[in-house]
């Protein structure tokens, strides 16, 4: 039986990047391992900086990659040109997205619209300040002209890094409403909202960050698109997950298209435990 619809390439293989910080020949070989596995489809294109990428090229043959290693390349707009260059250089790197974290101080709308300039090869992510500020605004505005996508920082090294449900209910209800599209990276280590035992860290889960987006595409009102995030019961969120209808997940999925973790297996390990993968899934 196929992966649910709900899971399909959910998970971005950021595995080089912390706190996983595989070497990245290692990366390598298990990501083309996952792709090659039973749970192939719940796996995205491979997360990688702007600065390694001659190196994976190299590491990324045909014996592993018939047809090329799809990347998502995490870059500052400075070092867009060379990107282009060294994507340019390979057959081996089959550009799928570009992860753009803007500078810090020019205007981030110049920014974005520097970006549109350029011709820039598969799906743009645009990574969105914290939505209390007046340049998410400006954000949300310039990548819905443009067509680009919005990244979520959803966790990091230290506290701080953490959005609260107010603030990530407040970027899934502006971006849905806007008719954009999203991903999130950092902090969603597994399913369910949860409180870090070794940092104190509290974490977002994916399963919430699915739920307040299928509400969200619903026309649920903020509060209830925040509960979703709050939510920490396992059992009833992949409730809810299950007795969401197709239509409403596909909405959903299109609207959250992603999340990159520096692990594949622990999301799969949390799905299986939760009972929403088919049994011949692995």
């Amino acid at each position: 039986m196929p992966l649910p619809l709900a899971f399909r390439h959910l998970v971005d293989d950021a595995a080089v990047f912390p706190p996983g910080l595989a070497p990245l020949p290692r990366a390598v070989t298990e990501h083309a391992e996952h792709l090659a596995s039973p749970h192939a489809a719940l796996v995205g294109p491979f997360v990688i900086g702007a600065d390694r990428l001659a190196e994976l090229a190299q590491l990324a043959g045909p014996e592993l990659f018939t047809n090329g290693l799809r990347v998502s390349v995490v870059t500052a707009p400075a070092a867009i040109p060379a990107v282009l260059a060294a994507l340019a250089a390979t057959d081996r790197l089959v550009p799928a997205a570009l992860e753009v974290k803007p500078d810090p101080a020019p205007p981030i709308r110049d920014q974005i619209d520097a970006l549109a300039a350029r011709s820039l090869p598969g799906a743009v992510y645009v990574e969105a300040p914290r939505p209390v500020t007046r340049a998410w605004e400006q954000a949300l505005a310039s990548a819905v002209r443009h067509g680009f996508r919005l990244k979520f920082r959803t966790g990091g090294t230290e506290a701080a890094a953490f959005p609260t449900e107010d603030e990530v209910a407040a970027w899934i209800h502006d971006t849905v409403a806007a008719g954009a599209a999203f991903k999130c990276t950092a902090g969603l280590h597994h399913a369910v909202r949860h409180t870090a035992p070794t940092t104190g860290f509290e974490h977002h889960g994916y399963l919430n960050v699915l739920l307040a987006t299928t509400r969200a595409c619903s026309g649920a009102p903020l509060t209830a698109i925040r509960a979703a995030l709050a939510e920490r019961d396992p059992d009833t969120l992949a409730r809810a997950v299950t007795a969401t209808p197709a239509a409403d997940t596909a909405a959903a999925r299109a609207a959250f298209t992603s999340y990159g973790s520096c692990s594949v297996l622990e999301p799969l390990e949390d799905l299986a435990a939760l009972g929403l993968l088919d049994p011949a899934t692995p």
